[in-house]
C-alpha cells in the first residue's frame, strides 16, 4: 500500500488538490488497496480553500504516518504557507523518506521556500515563473516536469496530468492510462 499525502491550507485552490486526490484515489478501483490519500494540516480546525470550499484533514503535520509521496497544493494561501515553519520543516523532515515529493500550480513556491528546488528543475503556473526562477528554480514550461525525486505540474488542472505522471512512475504506464480512461481524461 502506498500512503500518499496531501498538504491542505487555508486558501489553498481546491483543484489543485481534489485533482490528485480523484486520480491517486481512483487506482483503488481497479486496483484494490493500492494507495491510501489523505489530507494533512498543520492544525485541527475546518478549512476554507479559496474558493469556499470547507474541508478538513484526516492528519496534523504533527501526527501524520509514513508517507511515500507528499502533494504540495498552490493557491493563494501559498503565500502564509511559504512562510510556515511547521509546514516548511515538515516538508524538509519528510523528504528524507519519500519516495516522490510533487507539487500542483504555485505550491513550488513552498518547496522553494522549504530549499528544496534550489538550482533544480520546475514548473508551475505560467504567470509564476519569473517569480519562480528568482528562487534559484530553473523553470520549464512543460504540463509536469521531474527533477529527481520531484515532480512538480503546471497550472490548475494540471494536478490531474501530476496524479495520473506519479502512479505512472510508481506502478507502470498501464495503470496510468486505465484510470486516465476511467475518468475520462485524454
Amino acid at each position: 500500500m502506498i500512503n500518499i499525502g496531501i498538504l491542505i491550507f487555508e486558501e489553498v485552490e481546491e483543484l489543485d488538490f481534489i485533482g490528485p486526490f480523484e486520480v491517486l484515489s481512483y487506482i483503488n478501483k481497479i486496483k484494490p488497496e493500492s494507495t491510501n490519500v489523505w489530507f494533512v494540516s498543520d492544525h485541527e480546525q475546518i478549512i476554507q480553500g479559496f474558493n469556499g470550499l470547507r474541508f478538513f484533514a484526516d492528519y496534523t503535520i504533527n501526527n501524520c504516518p509514513h508517507l511515500d509521496v507528499l502533494v504540495i497544493p498552490g493557491g493563494q494561501g501559498r503565500k502564509s504557507a511559504m512562510k510556515n515553519e511547521n509546514i516548511l520543516n515538515f516538508i524538509k523532515n519528510r523528504y528524507i523518506q519519500l519516495k516522490y515529493l510533487c507539487s500542483v500550480c504555485t505550491g513550488a513556491f513552498i518547496i522553494a521556500s522549504a530549499g528544496l528546488l534550489k538550482d533544480k528543475s520546475a514548473t508551475t503556473y505560467h504567470t509564476a515563473f519569473d517569480e519562480l526562477s528568482q528562487m534559484g528554480v530553473i523553470v520549464k514550461k512543460s504540463k509536469v516536469v521531474k527533477d529527481g525525486k520531484i515532480i512538480t505540474s503546471a497550472g490548475v488542472s494540471s494536478g490531474i496530468d501530476l496524479g495520473l505522471y506519479v502512479l505512472k512512475e510508481i506502478f507502470d504506464e498501464t495503470i496510468a492510462k486505465q484510470v486516465s480512461e476511467k475518468i475520462e481524461y485524454n
